[in-house]
């Protein structure tokens, strides 16, 4: 399951992290060629966040989604 993200700003970032570290599945960001760890700050900051950017995990639900909401790309 993907999902089209956009960070904004450190603040952004850390609530992100929070909410990514709540659930026990892997999950990655994705720009590019450029893949980090969805629950590391230091992976996502390293990103271009001008851009969205991807989530990419095995097992999407809907509370992750809903949790997500105030991140998914427009």
């Amino acid at each position: 399951m993907k999902l089209t993200l956009k960070l904004k700003d450190m603040e952004e970032v850390k609530r992100f992290v929070d909410i990514t570290s709540q659930y026990s599945e892997d999950m990655a960001l994705v720009h590019g060629r450029y893949v980090v760890d969805a629950k590391s700050i230091l992976g996502i900051i390293s990103m271009d966040l001008n851009q969205p950017v991807e989530l990419v995990c095995d097992h999407v639900n809907d509370n992750l989604v809903n949790d997500l909401k105030e991140f998914l790309a427009a």
